[in-house]
């Protein structure tokens, strides 16, 4: 098998982001290999840990994929307060002599968003709804490199994830769980909780989807997850977040934004050059013509040019969790845009406009915990997550929907007996992904996700 063929059967994707089936991303040929070891989420230690234990794979896998997209440079992106990571990734790169360059990142968020990378690496804007390959980029993560590296020397599928627990747990640690693995068990690994009533963040702090304590058995690790988080429930900005309705925010959006245009200012898409202004999508609400809580049909298509700015979005959350003095929620009334035009079958419109940074753009990066200060988790930032756990949970439910794309089907049935590495999922189509047991036991049931209980 070729590079491609290894990485697609291995049911590889992105690990730090949606989930993008990496055989499908590393099909091409370009200027850059970018590799995003920037972690700009704050109380993450995931890429660190894997830095640390892992550099020398990390960057035997990069010569491999620099050569297989012809690349002029490849370039690893840390930031400079982690100097313990730069200096793993020096040693290894001294130790393999091999052609690859650091880019040592000021401490901002989110400097992790791989347009930002793209752009303080190359000084290349991505395009208004494009992708870094638009610009002649590739950019992929360490932990997606360690799994190449595992799939080229032929040591089989993914099967497991490294994850970050932390938070208000008795021992905050990096952890190594099968895909699959209960968030009730990867809290429990790492000494459980002592609060009674709290709120658990599936990833970072900031892009990280919330939910209520009652919403926690029906979490699972995903070959995406980056984290668990265990916040007090309490009146933080999350909180506030997660407990608001959608006609609350509404309400609040158009009857107390006072058009500061704080939250446009300090976007950073808007700051490297996309025309984003969500003050503006903010004002349009004010004036929207809505159908019970949809937006009316005609009014989209009569604003179109205006409302499809939310569609750039990147949800990285600075506009609600940072810049709005009034506490309202520009990211979710842009999410609730994204769903209106989606039910309009509208998709974004390139209009192939210049796209030049804004001339302050270098003043207006907020580091992470100012962030996480305005957000009231600021206390979060003193614990440090140093101790290393690898737990096998006694059953595991995995997703055949861990990526971009279309979801795998099921080629095991209830009953059946499955090895760790067995493929348990098989990708549907070129842009989806294979899926493989992490544990040896016997699926108990399929649905859109294949359940197995552990045997010894």
């Amino acid at each position: 098998m070729n590079l491609l063929e290894k990485i697609q059967e291995a049911g590889i994707v992105g690990q730090g982001g949606a989930g993008f089936p990496a055989h499908v991303k590393l099909d091409a040929k370009v200027e850059y290999l970018l590799i995003n070891a920037l972690e700009c989420e704050p109380l993450l230690f995931t890429d660190k840990h894997i830095i640390n234990n892992y550099a020398h794979q990390i960057v035997e896998a990069i010569l491999v994929i620099k050569n297989h997209l012809d690349a002029r440079q490849a370039v690893i992106g840390i930031k400079a307060i982690n100097a313990k990571e730069v200096a793993a990734m020096e040693k290894a790169i001294n130790d393999l002599d091999a052609d690859v360059q650091i880019h040592q990142s000021h401490n901002y968020y989110p400097s992790g968003d791989e347009q930002m990378l793209v752009y303080d690496v190359t000084k290349r804007t991505v395009p208004q709804g494009g992708i870094p390959l638009n610009v002649g980029c590739v950019v992929t993560n360490v932990g997606t490199l360690l799994e190449i590296n595992r799939a080229i020397g032929g040591n089989g599928a993914v099967t497991h994830k490294f994850l970050t627990v932390t938070g208000e747990v008795g021992l905050p640690s990096v952890i190594k769980v099968p895909i699959g693995a209960s968030f009730t068990d990867c809290i429990a690994a790492c000494h459980g909780t002592l609060l009674t009533n709290y709120k658990i963040i599936d990833g970072g702090p900031f892009m990280g989807k919330i939910y209520n304590k009652e919403e926690e058995s029906n979490l699972f690790v995903r070959k995406t997850t980056s984290s668990i988080i265990v916040t007090k429930d309490d009146n933080n900005i999350n909180a506030k977040i997660k407990d608001a309705n959608l006609k609350q925010v509404l309400n609040r959006a158009r009857a107390a934004c006072i058009q500061c245009r704080a939250c446009t200012d300090l976007c950073p898409r808007h700051l490297v050059g996309h025309r984003l202004h969500p003050h503006k999508v903010m004002r349009a609400m004010a004036a929207a013509n809505f159908e019970g809580e949809s937006l009316n049909s005609e009014y989209i298509h009569e604003n179109r040019e205006l409302l499809e700015e939310a569609l750039i979005c990147c949800e990285c959350g600075i506009c609600e969790t940072y810049a709005c003095p009034m506490e309202l929620l520009p990211r979710q009334i842009n999410v609730f845009v994204k769903m209106q035009f989606l039910k309009e079958g509208l998709k974004y419109e390139n209009r192939k406009l210049p796209y030049p940074p804004h001339p302050v753009r270098e003043y207006r990066k907020p580091t992470a915990y100012s962030i996480l200060a305005r957000m009231g988790l600021y206390d979060l930032t003193k614990i440090r997550v140093e101790n290393y756990i690898e737990h096998t949970p006694a059953a595991v439910r995995v997703s055949l929907s861990q990526h971009i794309g279309k979801p795998a089907v099921a080629v095991v049935s209830s009953g059946d007996m499955v090895e760790v590495g067995q493929l348990i999922g098989k990708a549907d189509g070129k842009v989806s992904a294979n899926i493989h047991a992490g544990i040896r036991g016997k699926v108990v049931e399929v649905a859109d996700y294949i359940e197995i209980e552990g045997v010894r």
